[in-house]
């Protein structure tokens, strides 16, 4: 009698605790920082460039939005409800929070090699092909390929450490450059950006990229087996389809 092939599935681990918790965290953080700095932008959504800006000053551009201040010139008729107390309170906050988040992954990242080993492109995917590739396999929408529910693609890697090196340090720096205390105790570090206000532009466009980062990565993982993703986030095992004879 031929053998029939049962289709079973089996759970390997996919993402260590510190790497889950530190993930959920920065997700809760990031939507406090994001909803208060919508508030923040609300009271005054001009932006200039060098190190004084206001209402009398040239704007270098500005969101066409109502204010929730009656001195800022908008072009409405009205202002919105002034939200900037708690708001600026909550974005100090949650803040901090991120940069200790941060700090800890940095450094569990470092001692524990998970860079080296999960973010970090092998050597056979440094080329412009792979990536081409990869770009090519999203853009078709096909499924995930069964390695992917262990490690991340070439792209997935290059954009991780692109946020977590690079896109999150300038937005701490461009956001602690926006305190006059920051200001006072390390001037260099804020005039190297043109000013506060320059740092408050460069702030603005940087969260931007953030969003549109976290827009991309919700989308793929809906489009990758949500379910999958997600669980594996949640209790660090990825399911692995395997068929028996």
């Amino acid at each position: 009698m031929a053998g029939v092939a049962v289709l079973r599935s089996t759970e390997a681990p996919r993402h260590a605790a510190l790497v889950r918790v530190t993930h959920w965290i920065t997700v809760i953080v990031f939507f406090a920082l994001l909803v208060s700095g919508i508030e923040i932008l609300i009271s005054h959504p001009r932006f200039y460039w060098g190190e004084s800006g206001n209402s009398g000053t040239p704007v270098l551009f500005k969101i066409p939005i109502p204010s929730s201040r009656g001195t800022v010139p908008t072009g409405y008729g009205y202002v919105l409800p002034d939200q900037n107390g708690w708001s600026r309170y909550l974005h100090f906050e949650a803040a901090w929070a991120l940069v200790l988040t941060g700090l800890i992954y940095g450094i569990a990242g470092f001692w524990t090699r998970h860079f080296r080993n999960n973010l970090l492109p092998v050597p056979s995917d440094r080329s412009w092909r792979v990536c081409r590739e990869v770009m090519a396999k999203h853009l078709r929408l096909a499924p995930p390929d069964q390695a992917d529910a262990f490690s991340y693609n070439v792209l997935q890697r290059i954009t991780y450490l692109a946020v977590i090196f690079i896109l999150f340090p300038l937005v701490i720096w461009t956001g602690l450059a926006l305190s006059p205390a920051f200001d006072s105790a390390v001037p260099a570090a804020v005039n190297i950006l043109g000013g506060r206000q320059s740092a408050r532009t460069l702030h603005f466009f940087i969260t931007g990229f953030l969003v549109l980062f976290l827009v991309v990565h919700i989308a793929m993982v809906a489009i990758t087996g949500f379910r999958v993703r997600m669980r594996a986030m949640i209790n660090g095992l990825a399911t692995v389809p395997q068929e028996r004879t």
